[in-house]
């Protein structure tokens, strides 16, 4: 996973012809949660509510009535170009009683989604590994420091007689360093097990 997503909602409002555009945008993790935040803000008084989502490979959009390939396509187009992963636009039309024809309403909704998108607050997506680390009580304190150092936090934790099983999500970047300053602070007794080796 790379690339940027919102910080936060945003939205942007354009009038052309009397027809007035509000773009909403948010991040999302999933294609449910993306319908989820098209039918939170979708407007039930408006002439057209065209939306469109990008979720790494997964995509979908919506003209929601207006001629085929003029809406949600554009809106896509627009969170495509401007490099935005984990985001849905919804695009709300009311009309304004003239017609923008086929390339005005390309024009109207991708350039109101691609507007909305260029001035919102991006933040870097940072690709999460699970791992666990298994250790004697002996190396708690050890442990437990040196897994706060490296961003990481904690899913679980269980204890038997051997000593403690934690674990952890952490930024993928961090998972060797984390196993190398683990060796060395426990002189090789903490063993980290993750899904990629």
């Amino acid at each position: 996973m790379s690339g940027t997503t919102l910080a936060q909602r945003a939205s942007h409002e354009i009038e052309i012809k009397h027809s007035r555009f509000l773009a909403l945008a948010g991040p999302v993790e999933s294609p449910e949660a993306a319908l989820a935040f098209v039918a939170e803000v979708g407007t039930v008084d408006a002439t057209h509510n065209c939306w469109a989502y990008r979720i790494g490979g997964l995509y979908r959009s919506s003209d929601d009535g207006e001629p085929a390939g003029t809406a949600g396509r554009p809106i896509l187009a627009a969170i495509d170009g401007q490099g935005f992963d984990q985001v849905v636009v919804v695009v709300t039309r009311w009309y304004g009683g003239i017609k923008l024809g086929a390339g005005g309403l390309v024009r109207a909704y991708g350039g109101c989604a691609a507007e909305c998108l260029r001035t919102a607050p991006r933040r870097e997506l940072v690709e999460l590994v699970e791992c666990t680390v298994a250790y004697g009580f002996a190396d708690t304190g050890a442990v437990h420091a040196t897994v706060a150092a490296h961003g990481a936090y904690k899913l679980d934790e269980r204890f038997d007689a051997a000593g403690a099983h934690l674990r952890l999500c952490l930024p993928a970047e961090q998972l060797d360093a984390l196993r190398i300053q683990l060796r060395d602070a426990t002189r090789d007794r903490a063993i980290v097990t993750s899904p990629r080796g």
